[in-house]
């Protein structure tokens, strides 16, 4: 047996979780998007069943590439396979979001989660955990609006993410929720300077994350599958890790 054989057979014998929502026509989505749409092109009576698919990239569970923020950087289709298959690192502040929906990671929180786990490795793909994703499917949910229509939602902060690129060497960062910054940031800064510069970096994030909270703070790896389609600025993606 090769050794891609009997790596594929240990692989196979651990567990694997799905991080990725099912999504439809009526899932949420980032407000200022079109719902996806789906219709038949051909039923069983034509001798086989095809369907039309019509929604946004930034759907679902997804990944944004460097060139939906910035210019003249990398699409999807020009992400290289290894990339996309990274050791995880799951940070865990479901408990301070569970008190703060405005919660928004410092570095002192990444430097607490490596006084217990030791220091994150070099070209890992790094996780928040905030539990967000248990509102899913509820659109208000997930927007946690005040009467006064202003959200309140959890998020990276600049600071945070400058340490994990810069200090640590890491590849990739990902979250539960519709946008890297926290809600009260986006209303601060009137844009969002986090998600940008993450994709300054030349590199991916995932979205709307599920099942965070089956996934060790580390051990575990992730793997992230997307169609590739020609210059997309990103896609749903099949998201899933495999346990130590």
């Amino acid at each position: 047996m090769s050794d891609v054989l009997k790596a594929l057979k240990l692989l196979k014998e651990k567990k694997w979780i799905d991080l990725t929502h099912t999504f439809g026509p009526s899932s949420p989505h980032f407000a200022a998007l079109k719902d996806a749409e789906v219709s038949t092109a051909f039923d069983h009576n034509d001798g086989f069943f095809v369907q039309n698919f019509s929604f946004p990239g930034q759907y679902g569970t997804h990944i944004d590439t460097p060139i939906h923020f910035v210019p003249n950087q990398r699409y999807l289709e020009e992400m290289d396979l290894k990339e996309l298959v990274l050791p995880m690192i799951v940070i865990d502040k479901s408990d301070e979001v569970r008190k703060n929906p405005d919660f928004t990671i410092q570095v002192d929180d990444i430097l607490t989660f490596e006084k217990e786990y030791g220091e994150i490795e070099p070209d890992t793909f790094v996780a928040i955990r905030t539990d967000w994703s248990k509102r899913w499917p509820d659109q208000e949910a997930l927007e946690n609006k005040d009467d006064a229509s202003v959200g309140h939602t959890p998020g990276w902060s600049v600071e945070a993410l400058s340490f994990l690129f810069n200090e640590r060497s890491i590849k990739a960062v990902g979250h539960e929720t519709f946008d890297t910054d926290a809600a009260k940031d986006v209303q601060k800064n009137g844009r969002l300077i986090a998600e940008y510069y993450v994709l300054e970096q030349d590199t991916f994030q995932i979205e709307l994350l599920t099942n965070l909270d089956q996934i060790p703070p580390k051990g575990a790896a992730i793997f992230a599958l997307a169609p590739k389609f020609e210059k997309a600025s990103g896609f749903p993606v099949r998201a899933f890790a495999i346990l130590p």
